[in-house]
């Protein structure tokens, strides 16, 4: 296989994305699992530029890498500065790692315009910034910025600021797409010129995804002859995002025949995504290729019998080589066989014409008429199956709770919660503040069981929606509660229904801390 290095820039450029912030804890962890991924760089942010970036760096010596080299990242040096006298190159050293990342100007525009300073002048600034890295040792990864946009404006300019880096000693030529507006042909063919003018030095890829093409741009630069790409963890990255290495990295690997990763590491490709998605503290993209919780799953009825004779009809890789899972869905479409598919994932002997499979069958047309539907919340059907088969057993026994809603809100919180359960034995009361009535029955539930369960301490709702289900009778309708909960490698779906919202959402969240437990207890 062709070797090609996923290069990794979750924590520096996807980072710069709108509500993403992380901690340094963060940071240490998600370094750790990229390691395990088998990425070969990881850019890991800019010691210059902030005290939390600058502590990362000092605390790496906590870990013991297997695979990842990291990447401390900066800017060539000042107008009319010299490196060795330039503060933020200090910085960048002080982070004392083997490899640095530099970003210089290749777009004639932007050296005039926004720097300010004369076209040689910038290159000045990258041959003696980059010579002055290499005289410390360090390997030096040269980021064109807005590479493409500076070819087609002026080709010649951009191809000597790539000279000088050479000039300088750049161990590779990142060529950027600064601003995502590239196509892939336009890719292809300005990659495919860098590559057969700079023969001895490596050429890389970087992509934005301003026009949805990030990943499509990357994949034909790696065909052209680049041999790094870099990327982000689900796309994350700034405005639109970066390159998704979740896309890339199977793309290439199961499609083309470049090696990135070890191969029996592309199992960990689905949990290591959903793990920088919990950290980000964001919801993950159900619909992401590969990665997202939709990538397998299959609804309609001739899908789903085509799918049960041979995945190939309906998969184009298996969702086990990624680390995903093949969901089939229960809908008005999906067909008995569906239903009798999950309720053998229970008990394996059942078959079509046992009681008890009828039986669920009734109770589920029965929960469809009252409102309830499983399609979206397999992890309450699960629940519903083992209940009647005999093979649940509660965790804990409500006794009663109690919420209070207080408006104006004082300090913030305008909910309370009081919540009495039994577990083995013993009776437990807490109460807990929340952002609403729910937020706060969630903290109070979880409070109460803590002692008992400490597992629950790393889950999290990640998703809340209402529907009334009859708008006819106002106030008084039933509504249904979908209530999505996650931990560091999986999320699942619970719901309740009732007439009273506080009643409906109680239920859903029980069945999410009941289905956490039970997966607990069987693994």
């Amino acid at each position: 296989m062709k070797k090609v290095f996923a290069y990794d820039t979750t924590l520096r450029d996807g980072a710069q994305a709108q509500g993403i912030s992380f901690s340094v804890e963060d940071k240490l962890k998600i370094v750790r699992k990229l390691d395990e991924l088998g990425i070969a760089y990881i850019e890991a942010g800019n010691p210059g530029s902030n005290p939390k970036d600058l502590e990362f760096f000092h605390r790496l010596s906590e870990l013991r890498l297997k695979h990842a080299k990291i990447i401390a990242f900066g800017s060539t040096c000042k107008v009319g500065a010299k490196p060795e006298e330039d503060h933020q190159l200090a910085s960048l050293l002080s982070a004392e790692t083997s490899a640095v990342a530099i970003f210089g100007k290749t777009w004639d525009y932007h050296v005039t315009d926004i720097l300010r300073t004369t076209l040689d002048e910038n290159l000045r600034m990258i041959r003696d910034t980059l010579a002055f890295l290499k005289g410390q040792g360090k390997e030096v990864v040269f980021d064109a910025e807005h590479f493409f946009d500076g070819f087609k404006a002026n080709p010649d300019y951009a191809m000597l600021a790539l000279s000088a880096a050479v000039e300088g000693g750049a161990d590779s030529l990142v060529l950027c797409d600064t601003n995502g507006g590239r196509f892939p042909d336009e890719i292809f063919e300005i990659t495919h010129k860098v590559v057969e003018s700079f023969p001895g030095t490596a050429v890389g890829i970087h992509c934005h995804n301003d026009c949805e093409l990030a990943v499509a741009n990357s994949v034909r630069a790696v065909q052209a002859g680049a041999t790094q790409v870099q990327g982000t963890i689900n796309g994350i990255g700034e405005r639109c995002g970066n390159a998704n290495l979740c896309a890339i990295i199977p793309n290439l690997q199961f499609k083309l025949g470049y090696k990135l990763i070890p191969t029996q590491a592309m199992q960990q490709l689905t949990p290591i995504a959903r793990f920088v998605s919990e950290t980000a503290n964001v919801v993950h993209n159900d619909k992401a290729a590969y990665v997202g919780a939709d990538a397998f799953t299959h609804k309609g009825g001739m899908h789903i019998d085509a799918v049960n004779k041979n995945p190939v009809s309906y998969e184009h890789v298996t969702p086990e080589s990624v680390g995903n899972a093949r969901k089939v869905l229960m809908s008005e479409v999906a067909g008995r066989s569906t239903i009798l598919g999950k309720i053998k994932e229970v008990d394996a002997s059942l078959d079509k014409d046992s009681p008890q499979t009828h039986a669920i069958i009734d109770r589920l047309k029965a929960l469809e008429h009252d409102g309830y539907q499983f399609e979206s919340a397999e992890s309450s059907f699960e629940l519903l199956v083992r209940k009647m088969l005999g093979k649940f057993s509660p965790s804990f026994i409500l006794k009663d709770f109690k919420v209070i809603v207080n408006e104006p809100a004082p300090g913030g919180s305008n909910s309370s919660a009081m919540v009495k359960i039994h577990v083995d034995g013993e009776d437990e009361i807490t109460a807990a503040e929340g952002d609403g009535p729910v937020n706060a029955l969630d903290r109070a539930l979880r409070r109460a069981l803590d002692r008992f369960y400490p597992e629950l301490r790393e889950i999290r709702l990640t998703d809340y929606k209402v529907r009334v289900l009859d708008s006819n009778l106002a106030s008084a309708a039933k509504v249904r509660v979908l209530i999505e909960t996650s931990d560091a490698e999986n999320s699942w779906t619970t719901i309740g229904v009732s007439s009273d919202i506080i009643d409906a959402s109680w239920r859903a969240l029980v069945d999410a801390i009941e289905y956490k437990l039970a997966k607990t207890r069987r693994h």
